[in-house]
């Protein structure tokens, strides 16, 4: 029954991204892909807070299926950082795919330890 925990944090983390991607690229005209960046950030905060929590014994194993596997999973996107970073690439904007990849890591390393470090003082 673990699975259905993914499948339903799943569920509302696919739509989740595609929607929060969407309205944050439309208020940026920009090659950068701000919405791809965006949710690849909050994806890492929200994984970063759960891993505080369940530090602290605040998170139980089926809400960390839930929010951790299921909606981080699918709210977060390697595949399409990388596929634009590629297309950026190609394009000849090279420093806009450097940017992309160091910024990404960068923030995403960053909001997960945020998101633990709060976590975990609240829960600690």
């Amino acid at each position: 029954m673990n699975w259905l925990l993914v499948v339903a944090g799943a569920a509302v983390g696919a739509p989740l991204r595609y929607l929060l991607d969407r309205a944050v690229q439309a208020r940026h005209d920009s090659l950068f892909p701000w919405g791809t960046f965006v949710v690849n950030a909050a994806a890492c905060l929200v994984l970063g807070a759960l891993a505080g929590a369940a530090l602290e014994g605040a998170a139980s194993s089926r809400l960390q299926l839930l929010l951790g596997a299921g909606l981080c999973g699918a709210l977060s996107t390697y595949s399409t950082f990388s596929y634009e970073t590629l297309r950026l690439a190609e394009r000849g904007r090279g420093f806009l795919a450097a940017a992309n990849v160091v910024m990404s890591v960068l923030v995403g390393l960053g909001a997960v330890h945020l998101g633990s470090q709060v976590a975990r003082r609240l829960f600690g």
